[in-house]
């Protein structure tokens, strides 16, 4: 199934009293973002994903998180420039270096040769899958660069390179290695005990490998890869993303993403590369990181079967648009838990609110905007947000179309499709706004409320019948009343 989507660039105009503040893990605290004097250009990099399968939910929400984080950028006035990649070789099923490279795993789940032919292949097919599913979620893939790992290997090679003559890299028997031990600052990222490492089965596991932290540069492979100073094979996972960042977005970037995952090992080692490469000129301002996403208040897990994709939920009838709105119904760095029964609530409170967006014309109510913007600079708190876009919308002092005006430019950052008419229409389907009804039916709705509100069931029973008799029916849901035609 299919689902449009008209992305709007429009910008809207904000108090000028509220700061933008972020949560750094590099130095764990919020910090104002602004750029640096002279500097025009956001430039953001996202870990992207690893293309051997398809993507799970939890895998989708950091990217529904680095577009909610982009749309803030630019509804504070900033224009972003950004990069996921696209991890098609060197990513082992382990991060300490060990196991196969996850492309190779996934050629051999699909019996096809290791040939470098079948892996582009297979990245380009579930790449392509990947870039689906996030559009689906709203996201515009046309303001968005997608480097593949495997075209930049002449870069990652001259990275590895500079590290070797500048002592930082060593040569083991399966390859080539980076010394922890010769950068000063390795592990201050999430502020990793480095004393806590003991050596073990992982440094005797490589003959030559020196301490516990050091970690894979290129990897050494007869079969497979590409030819290098050091002999065939294929590039670390991590030597990828410095690369890519140096040639897409220069050696100092200003805000990095990934998962928490990321933090003691992935983001440490770039880290670690790319500042020994430039000279320790910090390879990011800012480092935030997604909490993760449980299924069922367990941990995903593909092995067990613990895993939800994106094809499950429009399997199942719900809209993409009501998994997005699951995601922003917890702040990123908080766990969130999913579940059919989260995602069913999600869905009604997604097509509710879309009611009240239906409406043209109105004047944003600045107050709400105000608040709604203090919210989401408050380090992207989208679960507040959330709950000043309903107070707005339950403001009976505010005519329909203000509320839908509100609405509408709150979309501009929460990206629920509330701004666009093509995906209202699939949100709201026989759903009724409170403008779009007939004030007989408007005025049995309102009279059946305070009954409610005075505990006269009876009443409110009677009252639910002659609007039924009218042809609408009426459900009680934690927003309000929600109508739908007959």
């Amino acid at each position: 199934m299919k689902f449009p989507f008209l992305w709007s660039r429009k910008k809207t105009q904000l108090p000028t009293d509220t700061p933008l503040f972020l949560y750094n893990t590099l130095v764990k605290d919020s910090q104002q973002f602004t750029l640096p004097p002279r500097a025009h250009t956001v430039r953001m990099y996202n870990c992207g994903p690893t293309v051997y399968g398809k993507q799970h939910i939890g895998n989708l929400s950091m990217f529904v998180f680095a577009d909610v984080l982009r749309r803030t950028l630019e509804f504070n006035g900033f224009t972003v420039r950004q990069v996921i990649n696209i991890t098609d070789v060197g990513h082992l099923t382990s991060d300490a270096d060990e196991g196969e490279d996850k492309m190779s795993k996934g050629l051999k789940r699909e019996g096809k040769k290791l040939t470098l032919e079948n892996m582009r292949e297979l990245a380009e097919k579930y790449t392509a899958i990947f870039q689906e599913d996030i559009r689906s979620l709203n996201i515009d893939t046309g303001h968005i660069e997608f480097p593949r790992a495997s075209d930049h290997i002449p870069a990652q090679v001259a990275m590895i390179e500079t590290l070797e003559q500048k002592g930082y890299a060593y040569r083991a028997s399966d390859g080539v290695y980076f010394d922890t031990t010769r950068f000063s600052g390795y592990g201050a990222l999430g502020g990793i005990d480095l004393a806590g490492l003991k050596e073990g089965a992982r440094v005797a596991a490589v003959s030559g490998k020196r301490h516990p932290t050091d970690f894979a540069l290129w990897k050494l492979d007869k079969k497979l890869g590409w030819e290098s100073p050091w002999g065939k094979g294929f590039p670390g996972w991590h030597i990828e993303c410095s690369a890519m960042i140096r040639r897409t977005l220069g050696e100092q970037i200003d805000i990095h993403t990934g998962g928490i995952e990321h933090i003691p090992v992935h983001h440490n080692n770039e880290i670690a590369q790319s500042e020994a490469v430039t000279g320790k000129k910090p390879l990011s301002r800012f480092w935030m990181h997604r909490a993760h996403v449980q299924i069922e208040s367990q941990k995903i897990a593909k092995s067990d079967g613990n895993v939800v994709y994106l094809s499950d939920v429009v399997e199942r009838g719900f809209h993409p648009l009501a998994l997005r709105y699951l995601f922003l119904g917890a702040h990123y760095r908080t766990s969130s838990n999913f579940s059919w029964e989260s995602l069913s609530g999600s869905s009604i409170a997604l097509s509710r609110l879309a009611t009240y967006a239906k409406p043209d014309g109105g004047t944003t109510p600045a107050a709400y905007m105000k608040r709604f913007t203090e919210r989401v600079n408050d380090d992207l708190d989208t679960p507040g947000a959330l709950a000043v876009l309903w107070e707005m919308a339950k403001d009976t002092a505010l005519s329909p179309e203000d509320i839908a005006a509100g609405i509408r430019a709150a979309d501009r950052v929460l990206g629920l499709g509330l701004s666009q008419p093509p995906i209202l229409k699939q949100l709201t389907k026989n759903d009724v706004g409170a403008s779009d009804l007939p004030s007989h039916i408007a005025l049995l709705i309102e009279q059946r409320e305070e009954a409610r509100s005075n505990k006269d069931w009876r009443r409110a029973d009677e009252l639910r019948a002659a609007i039924a008799e009218h042809g609408y029916e009426v459900k009680d849901e934690s927003e309000g009343p929600r109508v739908t035609r007959r």
